[in-house]
């Protein structure tokens, strides 16, 4: 299984970057012509969604300073000990939905504290995989093109965010631990 894991993460993206650029030639679409179009769209999206960044930002920012998310990971730490997840993990599962850089960062202290190998740096890298950075995504996409209400997109991806944890959680404990 392990060697299986292996191969896939060496040679799947190589693969995709071939792939595409071939694909889009065999059905005659412009390559470039499409980056470059896609390009001068991005550029105009990220000019326009800047405010609601900035106020994403100014959010995050306050919950972190505030002592409100350490709070909440010592609260969670006994249940999450109960049913077998590390601790050290637990802030990286707040963080991620609510920060790339944030939660980057802490798997980087994670990584560097008990190695790349390791169990905790397994599910950590797993994690940052698996999840994503809802808040951000929200923000990004329904900033971008004016949607206000976000009805059910915003309790579906943080259910979905946890999934992925505790599945990641899982997973590497039955692959790894």
């Amino acid at each position: 299984m392990y060697d299986l894991v292996t191969a896939l993460s060496i040679w799947l993206i190589p693969a995709l970057i071939v792939f595409i650029p071939l694909y889009a030639a065999f059905r005659k679409i412009p390559v470039y012509e499409s980056f470059v179009d896609g390009a001068k769209g991005g550029f105009d999206t990220a000019i326009a969604i800047i405010p609601h960044l900035v106020g994403m930002m100014v959010a995050i920012n306050m919950f972190r300073a505030s002592g409100a998310m350490e709070l909440m990971v010592q609260g969670l730490q006994p249940l999450m000990a109960a049913i077998g997840i590390p601790s050290e993990v637990l802030p990286l599962g707040m963080l991620r939905p609510l920060t790339g850089a944030g939660s980057l960062a802490y798997t980087t202290h994670l990584i560097e504290n008990y190695g790349p190998d390791s169990i905790i740096g397994r599910i950590a890298s797993t994690i940052q995989g698996s999840t994503d950075t809802t808040l951000y995504v929200l923000t990004v996409y329904f900033g971008a093109i004016g949607i206000r209400r976000s009805r059910y997109a915003l309790k579906v991806g943080l259910f979905s965010d946890l999934v992925g944890f505790v599945a990641a959680v899982f997973i590497c404990l039955y692959i790894f631990g």
